[in-house]
């Protein structure tokens, strides 16, 4: 098998492919810039050099000097608190039922939101935004030009829409001026700190309530992170029964 390959080896011991994979999944996220030849080949090194270390260690009996053991000590402390916390929230258990029962018992968690749709013109200066807005209100330009030609969003390539979100997802100042105006409403300049902008409102969203499909494993993982941490907080108050615990 391919992982099974022998890519080197350190004192007769074998370095495969599959270690080397082992590795690189080991780093998580960080572990795909490591996924080319080059990258490979940069774990292989390192495998190399920690057996070479592993040997060097052994042979001066490491193992037996006094920091050694201490340090071995506290990483074996650490380890058994994880491992104990592990124990304490295994039993912990959130079914697609239990995410259901939720679900229908907190409809106004999941009644959805308002969203508007809107479009913008954002410049650096009050002056531009004036000017351009005069241009705008005499007929002299259509909104979706003017922004094509001097926004400097990345939204000028769409005319400056921005397209539909909801509250909380732009800057306070722009959040707040979206959501009382009309449609078809031009307002500006609205400085925030990306600059001044023009605002058009190009409609507004009635809220579209959140179906079971839509929160399922979002609420899964949710309910479990609280009964996870609801079985720890019991795990410890029993513990504090079982030891004293005193504070200076």
């Amino acid at each position: 098998m391919e992982n099974e390959k022998v890519l080197a080896s350190v004192n007769g011991k074998q370095i495969t492919q599959a270690d080397v994979e082992n590795m690189i999944a080991a780093m998580g996220q960080q572990g795909q810039n490591y996924r080319s030849p080059q990258g490979y080949e940069a774990v292989l090194e390192q495998l190399i050099n920690q057996n070479l270390l592993l040997l060097d260690a052994q042979r001066n009996l490491y193992e037996r000097e006094p920091a050694f053991k201490a340090q071995l000590n506290r990483v074996k402390e650490e380890l058994l608190v994880n491992y104990a916390i592990e124990k304490a929230i295994s039993s912990v258990n959130v079914t697609p039922d239990d995410a259901k029962k939720y679900f229908e018992e907190n409809p106004a968690m999941f009644a959805g939101q308002p969203t508007v749709s809107a479009s913008h013109i954002l410049v650096d200066t009050e002056d531009e935004a004036n000017a351009i807005l005069a241009k705008i209100q005499a007929g002299e330009v259509a909104f979706a030009d003017a922004a094509t030609e001097s926004s400097k969003c990345p939204s000028s390539r769409n005319g400056g829409s921005l397209g539909e979100f909801g509250r909380g997802q732009m800057v306070p100042e722009f959040d707040e001026a979206c959501f009382i105006m009309e449609v078809g409403e031009l307002r500006g300049p609205v400085k925030t700190q990306f600059g001044y902008h023009l605002i058009r409102l190009d409609a507004k969203n009635e809220a579209k309530p959140l179906s079971f499909s839509d929160v399922r494993e979002e609420l899964i993982r949710r309910l479990t992170a609280e009964k996870q941490q609801a079985a720890y907080r019991s795990k410890l108050n029993q513990l504090k029964i079982l030891y004293p615990v005193d504070k200076f």
